[in-house]
């Protein structure tokens, strides 16, 4: 199955994905927080089969293959994934991967009927044109009792974080612009419909988190640098408590099967 051409990539454009996105303190956040959640999963043994979807360069996965378990690594850009084995071999974590250029759509037949314990896809559906058909994908791609470990794009905070900068005419044109910024998602996600396509594919939420709860409402973003410990500390402590994991500009789900 080919790409649709309305799918995003960042072929060409990785480096300065990285610097504006992994090289900042709401990279970082995400990252501390996603290591926070899944260091359960880390620890397990047998070494687990894992298969990040839409890795990029690669970091999000790298605390599994040092507890010693199996990625395969894939993403749509051949760039990301080029410096994803990069990344991986000056950190000596190669032997621990297997890469792949592909698209979410791609996979089940590019991976023949595999099913992995544990399955990543991290800021990847919101750019997807037509997000809510991969669900059905990602469920075929993970085993019986494995975890999908799903991030994305939360459009209630999104419409939150507009408003509180004054963003009127934004918010009331439902977040649509004539022009795309190419580094901005184009799919944001409301949590109640996520809610409602994971039902539908009798898939079950066992733990959610908000990630970047109180970043991006900052009103003095030199705070984030300046106070970022501080402000780790403070993110963690509230991230999986109601109202606050609500208003995380990203949310992270850990999904079971429900049958």
């Amino acid at each position: 199955m080919s790409k649709k051409a309305n799918d995003q990539s960042f072929e060409g454009i990785t480096q300065k994905f990285a610097k504006n996105i992994y090289a900042t303190p709401k990279g970082q956040l995400r990252l501390a927080v996603l290591e926070r959640d899944l260091a359960p999963l880390f620890q397990r043994a047998p070494p687990l089969r894992v298969l990040d979807v839409g890795g990029g360069i690669g970091q999000f996965s790298e605390a599994f293959a040092k507890h010693g378990h199996n990625i395969v690594h894939t993403d749509i850009s051949a760039e990301m994934v080029t410096t994803a084995q990069q990344r991986h071999q000056q950190h000596d974590l190669a032997e621990q991967y297997s890469y792949h250029v592909a698209s979410l759509q791609q996979l089940p037949e590019l991976l023949r009927g595999q099913t992995f314990d544990v399955v990543l896809c991290h800021a990847v559906l919101e750019w997807l044109a037509q997000p809510e058909q991969a669900i059905a994908v990602l469920k075929s791609l993970l085993a019986a009792k494995g975890t999908l470990s799903l991030m994305f794009y939360n459009r209630d905070a999104k419409i939150m974080a507009n408003m509180v900068f004054g963003n009127f005419d934004y918010v009331e044109a439902e977040l649509v612009v004539k022009k795309r910024v190419r580094m901005s998602p184009q799919q944001p996600i409301a949590p109640a419909a996520m809610e409602q396509w994971l039902a539908a594919a009798q898939l079950a939420v066992l733990q959610r988190t908000g990630v970047r709860c109180f970043h991006d409402y900052l009103r003095d973003r030199d705070a984030a640098s300046e106070r970022f410990e501080q402000l780790l500390r403070l993110e963690m402590k509230y991230n999986q408590q109601a109202p606050f994991a609500a208003l995380g500009r990203y949310q992270h789900w850990q999904i079971v099967h429900a049958d």
